[in-house]
C-alpha cells in the first residue's frame, strides 16, 4: 500500500505553544496512536457538519452518571447530532438530573455494605441516593398512568413525553426542543422499564412497540442523503444504528453504508464483540461504506468526548444544514434545511 505524500510530511511531535482546545485536538491528528485518532475524529465530525448528512449518535455505558449529560445535551441542542440511540439507563439518570436528583463524586474504595445501609448506590466512584432514584421511578410510573392503553407507543414517542417538561440542560429536554428523535431499543432493561412495570402491576398496561422503533429509525437512514455515526461506547445502541443498513438492503432501499463513522470506546476488537469491532469489519457487512471517512478512538469516552465537544464549539459556528423530521404516526418525512 502506498500513502499520499501529504500524509508522510509531518513529524508526530507537536510543539508546546499557546493554543485553544480546538486547535490542540486538531493538531493531535498529527500524533501517533490514540491521540492521532482523536484528532482525526474531530476532522471527520467537522466534515459531516459541512454536508447534507444525518448524524446518528449511539450512547452506551454510564456516561450520564459520569458527568457527560450536558455535553450530550449540547450536541443535540446545537444539532451536531440528529438522532440519538441510547441505553435506557443513561436517559433515566438524565431524567433524575432534570428532577434535581444529583450524582456526586464519591470513592471506588468505599465500604459498599455501609453504602447499602445508607441507601446510597455506587457506580464506580459516583454516588447517588437510592431513595431519590425511587422518586424518579414513581415519576415515570405516574406519567405512564396518564397515557392511553388502547394504542402502542414507540420509544421515540415515549422519550418525547418524558422530555417535554425537562430543562434544556438535560438530554431529553434538549431533544424535545430541537426535534431530535431518541430511540431506546432496550427500554425494559432500565429503570424506565421499572417505572413502567409499576404502572403495569397497577393494571395500566402501556405497550412500547420496539419493532416500530426498528422501522422508524430505518426510515431515517433510508430517507437521508448521507448518514454518519458517532458511537460513545458500543453495546445495543451501536448495533441498533448499524442494522438499519442491513434492513435497507433486505427491503431493496439500500443506498450504501454510512459515509462517516466515529467511535470512542474502551472495548477492543480481538474478543469478537460488536462494541469493539472495527469499522473495517462493518464494511464487510455493508454497514459502513468502503470509502467512508472513519476514526476509532480506543480510550475512555469521559476523557475524549469533552475535548471533542469543546473543539466543535470553538471551530464550528454554524452547520451547513440540518435534517428536519416530520412524523405522521410512524411515517417520516425528512428534508434538509440550511442552518
Amino acid at each position: 500500500m502506498s500513502y499520499p505524500e501529504s500524509e508522510m510530511q509531518h513529524r508526530t511531535t507537536i510543539p508546546v505553544v499557546d493554543r485553544s482546545i480546538g486547535d490542540l485536538v486538531s493538531d493531535m491528528a498529527r500524533m501517533g496512536f490514540q491521540a492521532g485518532q482523536l484528532g482525526q475524529s474531530l476532522r471527520v465530525w467537522e466534515n459531516m457538519l459541512s454536508r447534507d448528512v444525518t448524524i446518528f449518535l449511539g450512547l452506551a455505558g454510564a456516561m450520564v452518571p459520569a458527568g457527560l449529560q450536558e455535553m450530550i445535551a449540547y450536541l443535540i441542542s446545537r444539532r451536531y447530532v440528529d438522532c440519538l440511540v441510547s441505553t435506557g439507563a443513561n436517559l433515566f439518570h438524565d431524567l433524575c438530573e432534570g428532577l434535581g436528583i444529583r450524582h456526586y463524586r464519591g470513592s471506588a474504595c468505599a465500604d459498599d455494605a455501609y453504602l447499602n445501609e445508607c441507601k446510597i448506590d455506587r457506580i464506580f466512584d459516583v454516588f447517588v441516593s437510592e431513595v431519590e432514584l425511587h422518586r424518579a421511578d414513581k415519576y415515570i410510573s405516574d406519567l405512564v398512568m396518564s397515557l392511553r392503553t388502547d394504542i402502542t407507543y414507540s420509544s421515540r414517542e415515549m422519550m418525547e413525553l418524558l422530555g417535554r417538561d425537562l430543562p434544556e440542560t438535560t438530554i431529553l429536554g434538549a431533544a424535545y426542543r430541537a426535534g431530535v428523535p431518541i430511540f431506546v431499543p432496550a427500554l425494559s432493561d432500565s429503570s424506565i422499564g421499572i417505572g413502567m412495570v409499576i404502572a403495569w402491576r397497577n393494571g395500566h398496561r402501556v405497550i412500547v412497540d420496539q419493532i416500530r422503533d426498528v422501522d422508524e429509525i430505518t426510515q431515517i437512514s433510508e430517507k437521508s442523503a448521507e448518514t454518519g455515526v458517532v458511537f460513545i461506547g458500543g453495546g445495543v445502541p451501536k448495533n441498533f444504528i448499524q442494522q438499519t443498513k442491513v434492513i435497507s438492503e433486505l427491503m431493496g432501499t439500500y443506498r450504501g453504508g454510512h459515509s462517516y463513522a466515529i467511535q470512542y470506546t474502551t472495548d477492543t476488537p480481538h474478543f469478537g464483540g460488536l462494541s469493539g469491532c472495527t469499522f473495517s469489519e462493518a464494511v464487510s457487512w455493508g454497514k459502513v461504506d468502503k470509502e467512508a471517512r472513519m476514526a476509532q478512538v480506543f480510550s475512555d469516552a469521559t476523557i475524549t468526548v469533552p475535548l471533542v465537544v469543546h473543539a466543535l464549539r470553538e471551530r464550528v459556528a454554524r452547520r451547513h444544514s440540518v435534517p428536519r423530521f416530520t412524523w405522521r404516526g410512524s411515517e417520516l418525512d425528512l428534508v434538509y434545511e440550511r442552518s
